[in-house]
C-alpha cells in the first residue's frame, strides 16, 4: 500500500500525554507514514492545550463536523485508499458518507478496547453482582459488533477481547486482528538510566480521569487500600498524577495521610520512575492498559488486580504481583516495597514481557501485509462478509435520512 492515502477520523485529537487511547493513535499514524502513507486526521471535536501537534509528522489536520454534507465532498476529493474510524462511534457517524463517497476504500476499525466488555463490567461492579458472559448482549454490543461487522478490518488490543468477539458473538476471523500496543524494545542502554530500588520511594498511581475506570480506581485507593496500607509502611506516600484531575479529583489530596494528588504529570514516565511501586486496584476495564506498560519502560513493578492485569502479559510471568482481595493487595504492596530481590526480579519480568509481546518489530511487517492482501481482494473478502454489507445497506439508509433530516433542521434554524 505504499504511496498510498489514509483518511483517519478520530472521536477526539490525539493526547498522549493524557491517555494510552493517545498513545495508541499515534502508533498507528507512525505505521502508516513508515508504509509511505500520506495522512490525514480529520475531528469534529475541539482541540486542546495537550492535543499533539500532528503537523510535526507531516500529518495533515482537518476539523470536520457531525452531520455536515461538506464531509462529502471533502472526502470524495481526498480520495483515500484507506478509512480508519477511530473507536466504534466515529464509524457509525461517517461510515455511510465513506462507504457512499469512496465504496473502493479500505474500512479500517481501531476499537481502542470493547466498549461493550467494560460498560457490561462496571455496570457489574457498581451493581454489586459478579459479571457474566450474558451481561455482554447489550444495546451498546450491537452498535458495537455492527460497525464491526460493516468494517473490513478491526484491530482488536486484547487476545481476550478476540476470543470473546470469535467465541460468544460468532465473529469470522477475518475481519478482526489482534494489534496491541507497539513499543520500541528495552536495550541495555535503557536500563542504565533508571532509577535504583533505593533511589526511589513511595507508591504511585496514574490515569486519565475522565475515564472512568481510572476515577473507580482512585476512589479504591483511598478509601480501601490507603488507609491500611500507610499503617503498615509509616511514613510511606502515595503519589497521585493524571490528565484531568477536576475538583472530585484534587479534593482528595491528603497531606496527612500522605495521599498526594499532584495533578497532570509534564511526563508520565518520569513521573512513574520516581517511584517504587506502582498501585492500580482496578475493578472493571476492558483493552490494555497503558499505565503498565508506562510502568515497565520505567523499570517500575506493580501490585494490579485480575482486570487489571487481563490480556497483558499471556504465559510470561507478570512485572509485579495480581491480587483481587484487598488484603491480599496490602500484603503484596508491603511485600514488592519492602524486598528489592523480589522487586528486581519483577523489573527483569517486565523487560521481557514488553520485548516478548509488544515490541513492534513483532506485528508491523504482518500487519502491512495484512491490509495490501485485503486491498488487492476487496471485493471477495466483502462477499465473504455478506452479513456486513447488509448492515451497511440498513445502517446506510437509516442514518443517511436521520444526518439529512438533521442536516435540514440545522439549515432552516440559521
Amino acid at each position: 500500500m505504499s504511496g498510498k492515502k489514509t483518511f483517519i477520523i478520530g472521536l477526539v485529537w490525539p493526547e498522549p500525554c493524557s491517555s494510552a487511547a493517545g498513545t495508541r493513535m499515534l502508533q498507528l499514524i507512525d505505521f502508516f507514514i513508515a508504509e509511505g502513507h500520506q495522512v490525514t486526521f480529520a475531528c469534529a471535536a475541539a482541540k486542546t492545550a495537550y492535543s499533539f501537534d500532528l503537523g510535526e509528522k507531516g500529518v495533515a489536520e482537518l476539523a470536520i463536523e457531525l452531520n455536515d454534507d461538506g464531509f462529502n465532498g471533502l472526502i470524495r476529493e481526498i480520495c483515500p485508499d484507506a478509512v480508519l474510524f477511530d473507536r466504534f462511534v466515529m464509524e457509525e457517524q461517517y461510515g455511510w458518507r465513506v462507504q457512499q463517497e469512496c465504496p473502493d476504500a479500505l474500512r479500517i476499525l481501531d476499537t481502542e478496547d470493547l466498549h461493550c466488555l467494560r460498560h457490561a463490567r462496571q455496570k457489574a461492579v457498581k451493581s454489586g453482582q459478579p459479571f457474566h458472559i450474558s451481561d455482554l448482549f447489550s444495546d451498546m454490543a450491537k452498535r458495537e459488533i455492527a460497525a464491526i461487522l460493516r468494517c473490513d478490518l478491526s484491530l482488536i488490543i486484547s487476545e481476550v477481547e478476540m476470543n470473546i468477539l470469535k467465541d460468544t458473538f460468532r465473529i469470522d476471523p477475518s475481519l478482526i486482528y489482534y494489534l496491541p500496543f507497539l513499543e520500541e524494545t528495552l536495550e541495555e542502554k535503557d536500563l542504565k538510566h533508571w532509577p535504583s530500588f533505593d533511589e526511589r520511594a513511595g507508591f504511585v498511581f496514574i490515569g486519565n480521569y475522565l475515564h472512568e475506570p481510572n476515577w473507580h480506581t482512585l476512589q479504591t485507593l483511598k478509601t480501601t487500600i490507603w488507609p491500611v496500607l500507610r499503617k503498615k509502611l509509616p511514613g510511606v506516600q502515595l503519589h497521585i498524577y493524571g490528565a484531568y484531575s477536576n475538583q472530585k479529583v484534587m479534593q482528595l489530596h491528603n497531606e496527612k495521610e500522605k495521599f498526594l494528588i499532584h495533578g497532570r504529570a509534564e511526563d508520565a514516565k518520569t513521573a512513574i520512575a520516581q517511584h517504587k511501586v506502582l498501585l492500580a486496584p482496578i475493578q472493571f476495564g476492558a483493552g490494555l492498559k497503558g499505565k503498565f506498560i508506562d510502568a515497565i519502560i520505567t523499570g517500575t513493578p506493580n501490585v494490579t488486580s485480575t482486570t487489571g492485569a487481563e490480556a497483558m502479559a499471556g504465559d510470561l510471568a507478570w512485572n509485579g504481583i495480581i491480587a483481587d482481595d484487598p488484603e491480599h493487595f496490602i500484603d503484596a504492596a508491603v511485600t514488592l516495597y519492602q524486598m528489592k530481590d523480589q522487586w528486581l526480579k519483577a523489573q527483569q519480568n517486565g523487560i521481557q514481557l514488553l520485548n516478548k509481546r509488544y515490541a513492534k518489530s513483532i506485528f508491523l511487517t504482518a500487519f502491512g501485509m495484512t491490509l495490501k492482501n485485503l486491498s488487492q481482494d476487496l471485493t471477495t473478502h466483502r462477499q465473504h462478509n455478506f452479513f456486513g454489507q447488509i448492515l451497511q445497506y440498513h445502517h446506510s439508509n437509516s442514518t443517511k435520512y436521520m444526518s439529512l433530516w438533521i442536516t435540514e433542521k440545522k439549515r432552516h434554524l440559521s
